[in-house]
């Protein structure tokens, strides 16, 4: 075991010892001393959104110990809050991914074994039902297992607090103190199945939580009455992409009265390895491959897809040449921030108080449209749990009220009975926003185009580089070093106006000389603002081994801002060279 620190080395023995999962340890054997230096120098640690890692053995690496360690943390963490929180217990769910159910399962046994009840579904959910779950039952906290739209060989562990949001960064930040004083993760056990059932500890949830979260969401339809009597007009073809969407989705969208819904079968059905995608990702094209077929097959106005949890959707429309288009999370974004505004103004229920909420690196488009009908657009670093938090804030002071809150990556969210984004909300809405368009002879992507004209082209892009490993996140601490070293002044030909760096807390307004706080949390993201709007941001992933480079432009027209927006690419991705 040479070259490996005294504390890996520590780990490693410790877990050739005392490891009694008989899968993981003949796994453990089998690696080399380069493969057990990644697998043990660190644990895996929690991001924006949770713990998330490939699944295999060591403390760097999703399994049943690293599991139980961070269950382990939880429950210590809920036992300091009091006998209270005990009581009311933890929602557990999770999706379809290899481990989930037991993961769950035991999570769940653990947490009773130190008197935590625990409300685990009879079977996989998705995270916004979750989220619903631990607000309508009045839990003090939720474990989803999930690793979203991650490959096959990922999974992930979410912690949600009594609000129904991801945990905050104080409460983060104690619960990995927790956590960290974990001495031992393998030596845990959970209590027996048996023994939590009879001493009422562990409850199962199912269908009566179903009915309740159905009921909430067909609160959210805007034109109900043109649904029923129209919604037969409207052909969708939806994909779950092998995940845990397809019973809410269809669920609600037939109760409402869109009749016209087709499944694609070869991804109707729950899957672990995902065999008909190479990623479940809504927010890439391969994944729509056999949804559009089908698309074309039946003529179809739109199509649907959520990611394996069902907190993202993407939709899918017709170009005015025919051809089926991905919308953007942004695109989408905006077209429902507008049909929302737009159909609420006609009734006269849109609060001077309302509020749009989206994250630093979503497009502009959506603070132009919030404005034009004279509702504020508030900034939020990256991740749902600071959108969530933002709604909790609103609903304790009365200050503001909750709209729409909305993320690049595909995650919307209109009713707060949920505080996380939640794809089973946007599909229906989404279906809504369609058919109305469609009864006004429009298309969707018709609709966008109009919203180009009236508010300007807005573009955007995206750049995720993978940098695995112990190397990896070396290389990423780095890049981010330089660009604080060497600040940029101008990209692809324009100045840049201001410089947000939110590890400092600081926005520097170049142009001004002065400088103000970003009034957000501390996080390691750098944010330039260029003369005429167009943006770019650089951050690393607070979940996967990535570094990821966001773009946003401009312009008058299509062809100009598409230009813009490649000559941006270019510049800033040669300047950090990795």
């Amino acid at each position: 075991m040479a070259n490996l620190s005294k504390e890996t080395q520590e780990r490693i023995e410790r877990w050739f010892l005392g490891i009694a999962d008989e899968e993981l340890y003949q796994e453990l054997k089998a690696l080399s001393p380069e493969e057990l230096n990644e697998r043990f120098y660190r644990y895996l640690e929690f991001g924006t959104g949770g713990m998330r890692g490939e699944l295999g053995v060591g403390t760097n690496r999703m399994n049943r110990y690293t599991v139980l360690r961070a269950t382990e943390g939880l429950a210590r963490y809920i036992e300091k809050v009091g006998p209270e929180a005990k009581n009311r217990g933890v929602v557990l769910s999770h999706d379809s991914r290899h481990k989930s159910r037991p993961f769950a399962e035991e999570s769940a046994l653990l947490l009773n074994r130190h008197g935590v009840k625990a409300y685990l579904f009879d079977d996989l959910r998705p995270t916004p039902e979750l989220s619903f779950a631990v607000r309508e039952l009045k839990a003090v906290a939720g474990i989803m297992i999930t690793a979203s739209h991650n490959p096959p060989e990922y999974n992930g562990y979410k912690v949600y607090w009594e609000d129904g949001g991801q945990i905050p960064p104080m409460i983060a930040d104690a619960l990995m103190k927790e956590i960290d004083r974990v001495e031992d993760e393998l030596s845990l056990k959970p209590l027996s199945k048996e023994e939590a059932i009879k001493e009422g500890l562990l409850v199962s949830i199912g269908k009566e939580l179903d009915e309740r979260y159905y009921a909430r969401l067909q609160e959210l339809v805007l034109q109900p009455d043109m649904i029923r009597r129209h919604g037969e007009a409207l052909t969708i073809v939806y994909t779950p992409l092998h995940g845990t969407g397809n019973r809410p989705v269809r669920e609600i969208l037939s109760r409402v009265g869109f009749s016209r819904l087709h499944v694609v079968k070869e991804q109707e059905l729950p899957d672990p390895d995902f065999h008909s995608v190479k990623s479940p990702n809504p927010e890439e094209r391969a994944a729509f491959t056999l949804a559009i077929e089908e698309a074309k097959r039946l003529g179809a106005d739109l199509i649907l897809g959520t990611d394996p949890d069902a907190d993202r959707v993407g939709a899918v429309v017709q170009d005015r040449s025919g051809e089926y288009v991905v919308l953007t999370g942004n695109q989408t974004g905006a077209l429902l921030l507008h049909y929302l505004l737009s159909e609420r103004q006609k009734k006269g229920d849109l609060p001077k108080n309302g509020v749009v909420i989206k994250t630093i690196v979503t497009s502009e488009l959506g603070r132009a449209i919030a404005s034009s009908y004279g509702i504020e657009t508030l900034d939020v670093l990256t991740g749902f749990k600071f959108i969530g938090e933002k709604i909790k804030e609103f609903e304790e002071t009365g200050e503001k009220k909750f709209l729409f809150g909305y993320e690049e990556s595909y995650g919307y969210l209109v009713g707060d009975f949920v505080r996380d984004k939640d794809a089973v909300q946007a599909c229906l809405l989404i279906a809504e926003m369609a058919l109305s368009y469609k009864r006004q002879g429009k298309t969707l992507y018709d609709a966008l185009l109009d919203l180009y004209k009236k508010y300007g082209t807005y573009r955007e892009g995206l750049v995720s580089i993978t940098l695995k490993g112990l190397e990896g996140s070396e290389r990423i601490k780095k890049i981010m070093s330089s660009l604080r070293e060497h600040p940029v002044e101008e990209a692809a030909g324009l100045s840049v106006q201001i410089i947000s760096d939110y590890k400092k807390g600081i926005t520097y307004h170049l142009k001004e000389g002065r400088e103000e706080a970003t009034g957000l949390p501390l996080s390691d993201v750098l944010r330039y603002t260029l003369e005429g709007g167009s943006w770019f941001a650089v951050r690393p992933s607070g979940t996967e081994p990535k570094i990821k480079i966001y773009f946003g432009t401009v312009a008058d027209d299509l062809t100009t801002a598409e230009n813009l927006l490649e000559a941006l690419k270019t510049d800033v991705m040669a300047r950090i060279q990795v």
